[in-house]
């Protein structure tokens, strides 16, 4: 039915204020599994060293004549490894008068808003670095310090494809040169237990898998997963996987958005550790003219205290 002559509706007012709610809804991930599962330790130098050693395999011959002398036994020595700790910045500039008007979703100044905004994403940088196939960088006057990630410290229990030259890191330094890419192929189950058996063999006790959402769709259909259909009211088909029991361990899978979806990692846990130089801090730029600089800066590195109980599968289709 129309409208009664004259009406005057909503479309002839002026001056209706706009319905802006005030509330911003965040539509970015902002999730750091690994980075917020792993240790913390306090580096003191650039370059943070730590030391590790390994048991001797076990041997037949010990066994002796009552009575007899005993000769000392051969002591390994202590393995001595580092990475380059990296400097993480993210800045932000307001001009003056952007910091006082009134702005909707924000309690407090556009400036406030913003630096935590670039401190959750200063986050997710550390995490990518950390699963980033880059060598540690030493860095100089002219050159930035890098850390060195995961893909350039595996190389003990790993699967790539040596098709398309795919190799682990060279050389006897964790972390100083990256792996190199091969032909890249599907993920099987072979392919991850293969992985899993290597890394419990080289005395690995890894508790969790990272790997990409495209991966994890692929690990869905390992046997042994249970799709299994819950009866009841509601019926509901549950096709998740949110841990997986092997001979050599039980895992958690975690995916995660951060790492390269071409690479799987089997982790434990407590042998890696975040080494933070200067923490997370906010800090007052100086003022160039009417407007207000910060940034976030902190200095971390990653230490991998055993890469022999970890594991990676590598060189993996992404499509």
């Amino acid at each position: 039915m129309a409208q009664p002559a004259h009406t005057y509706d909503t479309y002839d007012t002026k001056g209706i204020r706009e319905d802006l709610s005030n509330v911003i809804y965040d539509v970015s991930p902002e999730e750091t599994p690994l980075l917020s599962a792993i240790a913390k330790v306090k580096a003191t130098n650039t370059l943070h060293e730590w030391q590790t050693n390994a048991l001797r395999a076990a041997v037949l011959t010990n066994h002796h004549v009552e009575g007899s002398d005993t000769g000392a036994t051969a002591v390994t020595a202590t393995s001595r490894l580092g990475n380059y700790t990296q400097i993480f910045k993210n800045s932000v500039i307001t001009s003056g008068t952007n910091d006082v008007v009134e702005a909707a979703g924000r309690t407090n100044s556009e400036m406030s808003y913003n630096i935590l905004r670039e401190a959750i994403v200063q986050k997710l940088d550390i995490e990518k670095a950390i699963f980033e196939n880059i060598a540690r960088v030493a860095g100089n006057a002219t050159t930035a310090r890098k850390l060195g990630g995961l893909g350039a410290w595996l190389k003990t229990n790993t699967s790539f494809n040596t098709a398309g030259s795919g190799a682990n890191p060279t050389g006897n330094i964790g972390g100083a040169t990256p792996r190199t890419n091969g032909t890249q192929r599907a993920l099987t189950q072979a392919l991850f237990d293969d992985v899993m058996q290597k890394t419990w063999v080289s005395g690995g006790k890894p508790d969790a898998v990272y790997l990409s959402a495209f991966q994890m769709n692929k690990a869905l259909s390992f046997s042994g997963n249970n799709n299994q259909r819950q009866t009841g009211a509601v019926g509901t088909v549950n096709n998740n996987m949110a841990i997986y029991m092997t001979p050599w361990g039980q895992v958690t899978w975690q995916p995660c958005r951060e790492n390269r979806s071409r690479d799987l990692y089997i982790i434990e846990h407590d042998k890696l550790a975040i080494a933070t130089l200067r923490p997370m801090k906010n800090e007052a730029l100086a003022k160039t003219g009417d407007n207000e600089h910060r940034q976030i800066v902190s200095e971390q590195t990653l230490q991998v205290r055993s890469e022999a109980s970890l594991g990676g599968v590598f060189d993996l289709t992404t499509s």
